[in-house]
């Protein structure tokens, strides 16, 4: 039976308008993770942050983000995915107001944790509401690839956005932004957006939820820690109790009579393969972040405004990137094009391994664009395949399980390429570190080119002259040297996402499907008459 026999009824204005009411909060949550980048100075100053409580106000939202990804996926096809989108608006309202009038470090941390509350919440319903809204393949592709923009664009928005208020406004208003969003958003839900609820009988598994978020919660922040202060006993034994947390969880999964998440459909190509190929491009996106933003504050000594609107040219190619995969995948294989997108992202790290200190700014930006490119295809129609692998009232935890890849791979991405660009970095300084040095200096330029440029500052003229140029050349080096990395990873995983998933863009039964409904047309709802929906095409 051909997709086009199956295909669900076009989506109308309603759809496309209740699309971006949906972005309003994925471009939020997105934005949140890396809207404090500027303001932490002026948080720091006016509350008396201390060192310890400001890396919590950092990271305390992204824990929980991550921890509660899965419980609220399946909440949500329990109790209604708009219903837990309208509910996650209202605690991410009140908890941008609460961040902005915090009056201590403890109750911006509070604040903090209950955004990330409020954010597991409307991630995961976001996606799974685009299934209920696309049952068109190609629309919802279409939707999707949007969805994906707007997920990467808030990402790169948060500085700039961060950087503008600040230049006008107190620091509170960074989190003030987000109020009138979900109040428009309490308003507008209702009216546009289906309901969906799937039939799940017996009561929520209350110990499943204790034991993800036991399991994801001590890896990521162990992984964060190696990343940042290097190989020590605690963050690895996090990482230990996590991952036994992990399968005590798994273990739950298939003994419990309503698991949280179905195992079985690990067992489909299309959906484990797709998982797995998002945290991958996860590990590359954000790894370059972290050397990019460096690069161009530190060697090219712009402000930290002024480089996050450089960093956002290479958005102007990726606008493009997720459409045109998407377009691709309805004409040829999914897995060839898959491949492709990761052969664009290894480009743009190749372009990156020739990068100088004296290079054109083009060079920098043209790679940064190409691997932006590649990747945000990836991720369109990993996002796709994911949910489209599964049955449709399993919608919410799929996509609650790719985001949790998606944390994951962020995380790797700075502790594996991070700490390969570290000892890349160390090895050359210690190399061309120039004579006559202080006591002391040499240490704190090992720390990064960041202690580098700070400790230049107090050495006099030709000497700090000497060691800010050693530094930023040792500091490309290193940047060279994980741009070689990232280009081998990306290149094998494109020989492998193409081998692995070939012949699933069509995949097979989803989860409680019907075998006779294959691919896209896993969209088909449980027991719902074929006659009704032709064939509910929500791959989402």
């Amino acid at each position: 039976m051909s997709t086009a026999e199956l295909a669900g009824p076009k989506a109308g204005r309603k759809e496309w308008i209740a699309l971006g009411v949906l972005a309003l909060p994925l471009l939020l949550v997105s934005m949140d993770v890396s809207v404090l980048y500027f303001a932490v100075p002026f948080i720091s100053a006016d509350l008396g942050v201390s060192a310890t409580e400001q890396l919590w106000i950092f990271d305390i939202y992204g824990f929980v983000l991550a921890g509660l990804l899965i419980t609220m996926g399946s909440l949500g096809d329990r109790i209604g995915r708009r219903r837990l989108l309208i509910f996650g608006a209202i605690a991410f309202g009140l908890a941008s107001v609460a961040a902005a009038y915090s009056q201590t470090p403890e109750q911006l941390i509070a604040a903090r944790a209950v955004l990330g509350i409020g954010g597991a919440t409307l991630m995961p319903s976001t996606l799974a509401l685009i299934r209920n809204m696309f049952h068109d393949p190609v629309q919802r592709g279409k939707a999707i690839a949007f969805w994906s923009a707007v997920m990467m664009g808030g990402i790169s928005l948060g500085p700039v956005l961060s950087g503008v208020l600040l230049e006008h406004f107190w620091w509170g208003s960074v989190f003030l932004i987000n109020t009138p969003a979900m109040l428009l958003l309490l308003v507008l839900a209702p009216v546009l957006l289906p309901e969906f609820k799937a039939t799940v009988r017996g009561r929520f598994d209350l110990l499943s939820s204790f034991l993800s978020l036991g399991a994801v919660l001590p890896v990521i922040w162990g992984i964060k820690e190696l990343a940042a202060h290097g190989v020590a006993m605690l963050p690895i034994v996090s990482i230990v109790v996590g991952l036994l947390v992990g399968l005590a969880f798994i273990q739950r999964q298939r003994t419990a009579e309503h698991p949280m998440i179905e195992l079985p459909m690990f067992r489909n190509r299309a959906f484990s393969g797709a998982l797995a190929a998002n945290t991958v491009g996860m590990v590359a996106l954000v790894g370059n972040a972290v050397f990019m933003t460096q690069y161009l504050q530190l060697v090219l000594g712009m402000s930290p405004l002024k480089a996050a609107l450089w960093s956002l040219v290479p958005s102007v190619v990726v606008g493009g990137a997720a459409p045109l995969g998407t377009a691709l995948a309805r004409k040829v294989d999914r897995a060839y094009v898959l491949g492709g997108g990761f052969v664009v992202a290894a480009a743009g790290f190749g372009v990156l391994t020739q990068m100088q200190v004296e290079s054109s700014l083009v060079v920098l930006l043209g790679g940064a664009g190409l691997l932006a490119a590649g990747l945000v295809m990836v991720m369109a129609l990993v996002t796709e395949a994911v949910v489209g692998s599964v049955a449709p009232e399993r919608a919410g935890s799929a996509s609650a399980l790719m985001e949790t890849c998606s944390e994951f791979g962020g995380a790797l991405g700075i502790a594996v390429l991070g700490s390969i660009g570290t000892a890349a970095y160390r090895s050359d300084l210690d190399t061309h570190l120039p004579s006559g040095l202080p006591a002391g200096a040499a240490g704190a330029a090992r720390e990064g080119l960041a202690g580098a440029t700070a400790t230049a500052a107090q050495l006099p003229g030709n000497l700090a002259d000497a060691l800010l140029s050693t530094a930023r050349h040792s500091f490309n080096h290193s940047m060279n040297v994980a741009a070689l990395v990232g280009t081998i990873l990306l290149a094998t995983t494109a020989v492998a996402v193409t081998l692995v998933l070939r012949g699933t863009s069509h995949p097979t039964p989803a989860v409680g499907e019907p075998a006779d409904h294959e691919g896209d047309e896993s969209e088909v709802a449980g027991g719902n008459k074929l006659a009704e929906v032709g064939g509910e095409l929500s791959k989402r």
